[in-house]
């Protein structure tokens, strides 16, 4: 399988512009810095999966080093990087994942599948072992928040840290 070109977002302007123009697919805003292991780890799992996406889903990365950003990476506390959001129509769409935080998912996917799956859920329900419902599924039934459709052991862990409390 070959990898996709995804496209780079450096300004405000341009992450305002795709998520308003993105209509009737999901869109997923991978927040990072290009030269970060685990960010090229979820990068390679993107690239190979957005053309399999690309008729529900629409991929763009968001480099956080950028200056012009950083209005996205305070709204949307992406302290944990690399840090994924999910929109549709403009929503923001937030997944229960068994974390802490549902407005983001944080880490890499261990495989493409995996990402498919929170995506757009349900093509093939034997694989995801009885697992149901996701973004693309979820959006398109209304809901601003679904359930991840992958098992707890395949969702990374990590701690929240709260400064000053």
């Amino acid at each position: 399988m070959s990898s996709y070109p995804l496209t780079v977002l450096t300004k405000n302007q341009e992450v305002d512009a795709i998520i308003r123009d993105t209509i009737d697919k999901v869109l997923v805003l991978r927040f990072g810095h290009a030269s970060d292991p685990v960010c090229l780890q979820l990068d390679d799992v993107l690239s190979k999966s957005a053309r399999e996406v690309s008729k529900f889903a629409s991929v763009a990365l968001v480099d956080i080093d950028s200056n012009e950003i950083q209005v996205y990476v305070k709204y949307f506390d992406t302290a944990f990087i690399p840090s994924t959001v999910f929109f549709f129509n403009a929503h923001h769409m937030k997944m229960d994942s068994g974390t802490a935080d549902h407005t983001k998912w944080v880490g890499a996917f261990h495989k493409k599948q995996d990402f498919i799956d929170v995506v757009e859920v349900c093509i093939a329900p034997q694989k995801l072992n009885g697992f149901k419902a996701a973004i693309y599924r979820g959006a398109m039934k209304g809901k601003l928040i679904v359930s991840c459709p992958l098992p707890l052991e395949r969702i990374p862990k990590y701690q929240l840290l709260y400064k000053d409390v």
